[in-house]
């Protein structure tokens, strides 16, 4: 705990938030936030590790060559759900494109010899 204590400091201090501001973002007390730290204390919520995650990028996921495929899957992912928001028709039918394209795509690749 007290390595992600070491990098939860690091990060705030680096985007130059402070430790009250940032305790108060996390909805904590500073004497907690500071213990966490600090390596003080060794409990967290699964809502505050979650705000944490999201704020400042703690735990890396594992990189691969997937990285791009990742990336690109990601900006799908947003630009289908603000289409949905316009044209619910256009998102089901891309979707289905990509689902129906992928299964065709995997049954010829892994039914026949290379």
């Amino acid at each position: 705990m007290q390595e992600i204590g070491q990098q939860i400091r690091q990060i705030r201090n680096r985007k130059g938030i402070s430790l009250n501001a940032y305790a108060n973002e996390l909805g904590v007390s500073s004497g907690y936030l500071s213990n966490l730290e600090t390596g003080k204390t060794q409990n967290i919520t699964l809502s505050v590790l979650e705000q944490l995650q999201n704020d400042l990028n703690l735990i890396p996921f594992p990189t691969d060559d997937n990285d791009e495929l990742r990336v690109r899957l990601d900006r799908v992912y947003e630009l289908l759900v603000n289409l949905q928001n316009y044209k619910p028709d256009a998102v089901e039918f891309l979707l289905r494109c990509v689902e129906e394209g992928s299964e065709v795509f995997l049954a010829h690749y892994t039914s026949s010899p290379r």
